[in-house]
């Protein structure tokens, strides 16, 4: 492993988290066929694990955005660049997210998606680093609270790099 990773969660850890989240989420939308909106890219291997994990009745859409570009703080310029293609009016939305950081990012998702009227709108973070967080946002399922470091693994990239590692890491 490269030295300047340091391994924070372990494959073994997340995939507990991912469990929990599961049922969570189940007891919450029993009855219910949510549309969970996977943020990308850094969600997407949670997203899957998480879908499998739920096993249920579900839709999925994604939304990509663009606030970090190549550095390691966020711009604070938050810019759709896919939009959803579901109509969610009426529905159930769950956004999965990778990471929550400044707020930035979901609170633009968020306003962004209140928007179009959904019946109902939460959130699933993977993490919740609060340490630089800007803007208050709610987070409705959480797997992991970290209070800072940048993370890479389990689909977080640093710079694309490191989405393949099966942990989550702190890029020293």
């Amino acid at each position: 492993m490269e030295s300047h990773l340091k391994l924070i969660f372990s494959p073994e850890e997340i995939h507990l988290a991912v469990n929990g989240l599961a049922s969570e989420i189940r007891r919450d939308y029993a009855g219910k066929v949510p549309l969970l909106i996977g943020v990308l890219k850094g969600s997407f291997i949670f997203l899957a694990d998480l879908i499998r994990t739920l096993k249920m009745p579900l839709e999925v859409d994604f939304i990509r955005t663009v606030s970090y570009g190549s550095g390691d703080v966020s711009s604070g310029d938050v810019k759709i660049t896919k939009d959803i293609d579901a109509d969610i009016e009426n529905r159930d939305v769950l956004v999965v997210e990778d990471i929550v950081d400044t707020g930035l990012t979901l609170d633009g998702i968020f306003r962004h998606l209140q928007a179009k009227n959904p019946a109902s709108l939460k959130v699933c973070a993977l993490v919740d680093k609060r340490a630089r967080r800007e803007l208050p946002v709610k987070i409705d399922y959480s797997g992991f609270r970290v209070k800072e470091g940048f993370l890479a693994g389990y689909g977080l990239d640093y710079n694309e790099k490191y989405r393949y590692l099966p942990g989550l890491y702190i890029v020293k």
